[in-house]
């Protein structure tokens, strides 16, 4: 029997601002749409944690055997800062900085968010377009809605006209905002633009001379709304409805929002029954930020090379230390936290691997069959990650009891053990064993680089600094980081 099927899954769904039990519109099959990366730089810290948090999802409802389309998009067309409406196209200010194609700066970013998805062990979706893929799709939208009365064209731009549109609906049900209120505290914004009112947004922008990422349309020649490209993609592949639309936090208003819009315009129904957002990720108490330099890249976090972090942290650390949070949660990434994390995600893979030196008696002094379920009620509700890592840690003190001889366990229930740990730890929260190498060579490596270190050592008091830098250059190279400190040199592998 499918494991759904035995559990009650519960969302809180950002709609209703409540828990709802989760019952899919096709039986034991799931659609599930999230806003993927824009692609013009390497994707940081913050927008992991969301991805990661959506690959816990997806993991969970494939453990529970449903069978699920999980589609998320590549940004990757012209669009404007500001919510897609004024400023730059990001795509194209790297470019013309870094003196190649805008499809370049795609791809190369694209291929970053890709390489650091990988290291943190996430399932690529089943499917991934590209907003440059859909514009044929986003062209015949923008015309559904322009028939049913609910846009206009001004100088060869296009915009949804949010005024009309609420006359009919609600804009606003996602984010709790009121239209009337949107409209007086920017009235004086008025006149200032093409617009009919400010909160119109752009389904169409007219291209202006110098900008590079252009198409042909109807109206002008151009390229579409930010908002567009979500409601094009996650109908096309999900259908007019589907079960699950997830995205960060800052996602609700204008963009989410904007989608619910696009979608009721054209097709008189809510395009999604559970809207799903993830919390952001803070560092040492303040919001990260390029700007200020309170912010940390994930390749800075495995290779140890910044300056908010005492030592270099692995990808599996990393992701155990984001699932201690609840995704809805604020998660504040700091130096002590991530060493605790370190020391938890080492103790829980120990234990773990340890199951197989437990003895099994005749009967069971420990209820394996309560604990189980425990994984599951923490998990169905809402994806507790916290809930569901803090049993795991009772099963460590199962194990340990166990190995002490002070509990016994029949051997059906020691299966039990290991087969529901196997599923959480890898299966459901994605982790891997980074504890030890394969083949067993940890600690022929680590002596191997001892040695080396050893070496530039003596290069280093010898004032021999050819031969020091070319020892760490040449470590570095082949993915080992030395980080010299207070207490010597140590080294992480990336």
């Amino acid at each position: 029997m499918a494991l759904h099927k035995t559990q009650t899954l519960f969302i809180y769904n950002s709609i209703s601002k409540k828990k709802e039990k989760f019952s899919p519109i096709n039986k034991g099959a799931v659609g599930m749409y999230v806003c993927g990366p824009t692609v013009y730089s390497n994707v940081h810290m913050g927008n992991c944690r969301t991805f990661l948090s959506f690959d816990l999802v997806f993991r969970y409802l494939k453990h529970l055997d449903y069978k699920v389309r999980y589609v998320r998009n590549i940004t990757d067309a012209g669009h404007l800062e500001n919510d897609g409406e004024s400023g730059e196209d990001p795509i194209a200010k790297k470019a013309k900085l870094e003196n190649i194609e805008p499809m370049e700066v795609v791809q190369k970013y694209t291929v970053d968010f890709h390489q650091t998805m990988a290291k943190f062990n996430a399932l690529p979706p089943s499917i991934e377009p590209t907003a440059t893929g859909h514009i044929i799709e986003q062209i015949e939208i923008i015309e559904q809605i322009i028939k049913q009365g609910y846009a206009y064209q001004v100088n060869g731009s296009v915009y949804f006209d949010v005024t009309t549109f609420n006359k009919d609906h609600h804009y606003g049900k996602l984010s709790g905002r009121n239209l009337e209120d949107m409209i007086s505290n920017t009235r004086a914004l008025a006149g200032q633009s093409e617009k009919k009112n400010p909160q119109d947004f752009a389904l169409w922008k007219k291209a202006e001379p110098g900008h590079i990422m252009r198409w042909a349309s109807p109206w002008s020649e151009g390229f579409p709304g930010w908002h567009l490209e979500c409601t094009a993609m996650s109908t096309k592949y999900l259908g007019q409805q589907f079960d699950i639309h997830g995205g960060g936090m800052d996602l609700k208003f204008p963009h989410h929002e904007c989608e619910i819009a696009q979608s009721e315009a054209i097709h008189k129904k809510s395009p999604v029954n559970y809207w799903m957002h993830a919390n952001m990720l803070t560092l040492n108490g303040k919001k990260m930020a390029k700007s200020t330099g309170n912010n940390i890249l994930p390749a800075e976090l495995f290779s140890g090379n910044n300056t908010v972090l005492s030592k270099s942290f692995s990808p599996g650390v990393a992701k155990f230390f984001m699932y201690q949070a609840q995704y809805r949660s604020i998660l504040d990434f700091s130096n002590d936290a991530l060493i605790a994390s370190e020391k938890g995600y080492n103790k829980l893979m120990d234990a773990y691997k340890s199951i197989g030196e437990i003895s099994h008696s005749e009967r069971s002094s420990i209820d394996i069959t309560t604990w189980r379920q425990s994984c599951y009620d923490a998990m169905n509700d809402d994806f507790n990650s916290p809930i569901l890592i803090a049993q795991l840690f009772e099963a460590v003190k199962h194990i340990n009891t166990l190995k002490e001889a002070k509990a016994s366990i029949t051997k059906e229930d020691l299966q039990v053990l290991q087969k529901t740990m196997h599923g959480f730890i890898f299966d459901v929260l994605g982790l891997t064993d980074e504890t030890s190498m394969e083949a067993g060579n940890d600690d022929k490596l680590s002596g191997a680089i001892e040695l080396l270190i050893e070496l530039r050592n003596q290069a280093r008091n010898n004032k021999d600094f050819a031969t020091s830098d070319k020892i760490r250059d040449d470590l570095q190279q082949v993915g080992i980081q030395l980080k010299d400190g207070k207490e010597g040199t140590s080294f992480s592998l990336s």
